[in-house]
């Protein structure tokens, strides 16, 4: 979905900074081998993500929801020498692939993968964290919510993707099997109303809330 025009839309991709070639050949790999490539941040939201990593600097990054890597790579530009990212994800099928782009780039041994339930591995994690990015499955939104908050710095971020799921959340009606829109709406509301956190919507590709700990 479109919030502007798709020329508009191409002006704004070419007028921002270039996706690096090693994620140009991450982009171009996933969308060959891997099934549903969209999944994928790709070059502008991964530019965006890169630069809001670099404006906070965070010391330790959690993302919930690898899939091929892309976004941990433009995460990571921006994360502390000394710092640590740890990604989630429930496909053992991908670990391979994000670890091969992993080691390419350099940052391989600051990258730590887990394998199953992020409503499990997280409360299990030593440490907190600066910078937060969740893109896994939307029912669980307001779960992963609940089990970071605590494990967040003051300060630190919360960044959401596909909070506005191709517009479905202005839907007042779903479809029976529909368990994504009412809980994205259901979350939107969180971080709306939540005290622990201020939070802005931007209606860029498919929605990216920042959230920012009080």
């Amino acid at each position: 979905m479109h919030f502007i025009t798709e020329e508009l839309d191409n002006y704004v991709v070419a007028h921002s900074d270039d996706e690096p070639e090693l994620l140009r050949q991450l982009n171009r790999e996933t969308y060959q081998k891997i099934l549903q490539p969209r999944m994928l941040s790709g070059h502008y939201q991964g530019r965006l993500l890169s630069i809001i990593s670099k404006l906070t600097n965070p010391k330790n990054i959690l993302e919930i929801g690898t899939y091929t890597g892309y976004s941990a790579l433009c995460l990571i530009e921006g994360m502390q020498e000394s710092g640590k990212l740890h990604t989630i994800d429930i496909n053992e099928e991908l670990v391979d692939f994000q670890r091969k782009y992993f080691d390419k780039s350099g940052y391989g041994k600051r990258i730590y993968q887990h394998l199953g339930n992020a409503l499990e591995i997280i409360p299990k994690l030593e440490t907190s964290f600066d910078l937060v990015f969740i893109d896994a499955d939307k029912e669980n939104y307001c779960n992963y919510f609940n089990v970071i908050i605590e494990k967040l710095n003051p300060g630190g971020i919360i960044l959401s993707d596909n909070v506005l799921w191709s517009g479905k959340v202005l839907e007042t009606s779903f479809k029976k099997d529909d368990v994504s829109t009412p809980a994205l709406i259901t979350y939107n509301k969180l971080l709306k109303e939540d005290k622990r956190v201020e939070t802005v919507v931007l209606p860029i590709r498919d929605g990216l809330t920042i959230s920012r700990k009080l």
